[in-house]
């Protein structure tokens, strides 16, 4: 009783502090993905807490870099798409009239359903109103522009402090559970950390390489206008596995449609293409051998993240899945298949050991009964003493003693 009351506390106390659970998870994850360059500055002999310090800075002269290079022209394009995206999808609303009046023949139910069914305002609308509720749920934790500042903060300084003492503070924790399962947590650290921050960086990875790609695919395209844009918004909404390609590639095909002709068809082959390569060859390559998680487990992760976090959620739940799994192979998987193999190994043991035991058996007997030959024993002994009497084949050759 005492437990279940105290876990159901302990839960109500998570709930009421679910927005600083959600900064921390995020910190961690920030320090899962920095940890490898922090070890390689204390491996140049730089003490670990200027090695965070030197990272962070990079880190952040890096994206400010970053912004100030490409910053004006993304702002500049994505504005213009903005304002031109109204009569975009006026062009696309007649381009779906024209195509319905050719169907003329088919059932006018059918028609009006189809009319409904491709109306690019009313999925406007609507995808307008899904990314606003997932903006929503992605900043539901902060409180304004002055709330998100004060959040980003927190996590850098969190993720920091992890990073210069997260042995301690492994420790600490660690030492709550009884033995021997404090030593066999404290194994699971580094294992859980590698892979949380290994699908981070190679999500990241290939996001960027994904976005140079689209960006100058597009260029020769005849998408210049919007080519840096685009390629910025696919590269970020590929950080959201299994979604975020797609999301990515709609404005784009908008605006390829738009244009007419062999655009739309060429675009929309380059965005199969580079979807594609992410799967088979990226993917596989930089994220898939650090997250050993099944597709469809990191499918529902995304979703359930996406549900309870919005955007956040869906970046920050798969590489926390993969950590979770790193305790589920070492703590139950990995025990649980060394038993059966050890109960297999005894049982073949005991087996082989019954088999060799019946044969022994079987010897003896053989050993004790008369020779076929000459109906006569050979471990018979005098009749008033121990010694052997002679052999029958050495009486018939005439060697008997």
């Amino acid at each position: 009783m005492a437990l279940v009351v105290a876990t159901g506390m302990l839960l109500l106390l998570l709930w009421q502090l679910r927005n600083l659970v959600v900064t921390v998870m995020i910190a961690v994850v920030v320090a899962a993905a920095l940890a490898p360059l922090v070890d390689l500055a204390e491996r140049m002999r730089i003490p670990r807490w200027l090695g965070v310090v030197v990272v962070y800075l990079s880190f952040i002269a890096g994206i400010a870099g970053l912004a100030l290079l490409m910053g004006p022209t993304v702002v500049t394009q994505t504005q213009r798409l903005l304002a031109r995206l109204p009569s975009y999808l006026e062009r696309l609303q007649l381009l779906a009239d024209t195509w319905i009046a050719d169907l003329a023949g088919v059932d006018p139910a059918a028609l009006d359903y189809l009319n409904q069914l491709l109306d690019p305002q009313s999925l406007m609308n609507w995808a307008v109103r899904s990314g606003q509720q997932l903006l929503v749920q992605s900043f539901d934790f902060t409180r304004g522009l002055l709330g998100g500042l004060l959040t980003v903060v927190l996590t850098l300084f969190i993720s920091g402090y992890i990073l210069v003492s997260g042995s301690d503070l492994v420790q600490g924790l660690v030492e709550l559970f009884p033995y021997p399962w404090n030593e066999r947590l404290a194994q699971q650290v580094q294992p859980m950390a590698q892979r949380m921050g290994g699908y981070i960086q190679g999500r990241i990875l290939v996001s960027a390489i994904l976005g140079v790609m689209i960006a100058v695919s597009l260029r020769f395209l005849g998408l210049s206008e919007f080519a840096l844009a685009l390629g910025v918004i696919a590269g970020f909404t590929n950080l959201i596995p299994f979604i975020g390609p797609v999301l990515g590639s709609l404005p784009a095909l908008v605006v390829a449609i738009v244009q007419g002709g062999w655009t739309f068809l060429w675009v929309l082959i380059l965005y199969v293409a580079v979807q594609n390569l992410e799967t088979y060859v990226l993917d596989p390559l930089l994220v898939g051998s650090s997250v050993r998680v099944k597709p469809l487990y990191q499918l529902l992760a995304v979703l359930g993240g996406t549900q309870l976090l919005g955007i956040v959620g869906a970046v920050i739940a798969p590489p926390w899945v993969a950590g979770m799994a790193v305790l589920l192979e070492n703590l139950y998987l990995k025990p649980k298949q060394e038993a059966e193999l050890r109960a297999k190994l005894c049982a073949q043991a005991a087996e082989a050991s019954g088999s060799l035991a019946w044969r022994g058996i079987g010897s003896n007997l053989e050993g004790s009964l008369p020779s076929p030959a000459t109906g006569e024993a050979d471990s018979l002994t005098r009749p008033g003493g121990s010694e052997e009497l002679p052999r029958v084949e050495d009486r018939v050759a005439g060697r008997s003693p």
